[in-house]
């Protein structure tokens, strides 16, 4: 083990820690430890998402990071990955009345931002995924490069490539306390000891608010939301392997292909307290009959699986990319919402270049700040 200072410690190895190491380690940072309380990076929100690139979102500033990570998904850099980061099968999200005509309204600012997105008729829609009921939808939005993220092979790559260049993980450590001197954040102290570091980076997803209060730092009002998800098998004689990953906006409620068969969820957002997320009883039954009503000759028999995962918001939807302005060594990386995924390569490049320059010129810092909650 190494002497116990760090010029960086992150704390969550999630995606949003496990890219920001890769961001910094790649730029010539090595000096990095990142610290998980679980056995294993990655165990909740990252672990349990749907993982699917959608360059939609009624956050602009969340849009834009999404349009900013998408070409990194498409190709990226050479030797990051062993297999492909993305699946291009496409999104399509549906809408019903009245919220069909401004959605569609949309489109010209998607194409203009670089983004493949086609209005689609309720025919065309049927033409791609003819198990849709009819009356449930008056038209679409196809999004036709975008698809299916391999997250497991996201964040390993994130992980690999930094630690190849010399970070330093340790899971199954729990920071129970900061240490700050003179307002500044300088450590922290772990079940196992006290780490000395020169910045400490909240990357703690559903528990960044309490980390924050650790450190005395501005306080925002995290809430954490429950996401569930059943997978079941394609009934006989259906093969939606190859349709796009479908999304209701009216009914609230997703599904796609998914490992020979099929996911859906009724896209909950009920908050809980920060932990181990579990399935409630009666979402899931929700799930099963809205998946007779959107898409009925699809009702599954029974489950193989359903498992829920934790989305954790700041109050204005907006992420927390940034130097605290309390408390100095303090930096936030946090309030994904859902997007965690898949804005990345964008994030992770964001806070990398503000940790090492305290600017950037990828993105309007200031949208991002922790500073508009002082």
């Amino acid at each position: 083990m190494k002497g116990e200072r760090y010029e960086v410690i992150i704390v969550g190895g999630g995606i949003a820690g496990a890219s920001l190491s890769y961001f910094l380690a790649e730029r010539g940072m090595t000096d990095i430890l990142l610290l998980e309380k679980e056995d294993q990076p990655g165990y909740h929100a990252t672990g349990r998402s749907a993982s699917v690139l959608v360059e939609l979102d009624p956050v602009r500033t969340v849009l834009q990071l999404k349009v900013m990570a998408a070409e990194f998904f498409r190709a990226p850099p050479p030797g990051f990955c062993e297999s492909p980061l993305l699946d291009p099968r496409g999104v399509l999200t549906v809408y019903a009345e009245p919220l069909w005509p401004k959605a569609a309204e949309i489109i010209p600012f998607l194409k203009a931002s670089g983004v493949a997105a086609e209005a689609l008729t309720i025919r065309e829609v049927l033409c791609l995924v003819p198990v849709l009921a009819p009356g449930t939808f008056s038209g679409g939005i196809l999004l036709a490069r975008d698809g299916h993220i391999e997250v497991h092979e996201l964040l390993w790559s994130y992980l690999r490539q930094a630690r190849r260049r010399g970070l330093e993980m340790r899971c199954n450590t729990e920071v129970k306390a900061l240490e700050v001197n003179r307002g500044r954040c300088c450590g922290v102290v772990t079940d196992r000891g006290v780490i000395k570091g020169r910045w400490v980076v909240n990357a703690a997803g559903a528990w960044a608010g309490v980390v924050a209060e650790m450190a005395g730092a501005v306080p925002v009002q995290f809430t954490p939301r429950r996401r569930t998800v059943i997978s079941f098998a394609a009934p006989e004689g259906i093969d939606p392997s190859r349709w796009p990953f479908v999304e209701n906006e009216s009914y609230h409620f997703y599904f796609g292909p998914e490992s020979g068969g099929l996911l859906a969820s009724p896209m909950d957002e009920d908050p809980v307290e920060p932990g181990d997320a579990r399935p409630d009883e009666f979402v899931v039954a929700q799930a099963i009959d809205l998946v007779g009503r959107l898409a009925p000759t699809l009702v599954p028999r029974t489950l193989r699986n359903c498992w829920s995962g934790l989305r954790t918001f700041a109050p204005d939807q907006a992420f927390l990319i940034g130097a605290d302005p309390l408390v100095g060594g303090f930096f936030w990386l946090a309030g994904q919402g859902g997007s965690g995924i898949e804005t990345s390569p964008a994030a992770g490049q964001i806070a990398a270049d503000l940790l090492l320059a305290g600017k950037t010129e990828r993105f309007d810092a200031a949208a991002l700040s922790p500073a508009r909650f002082r």
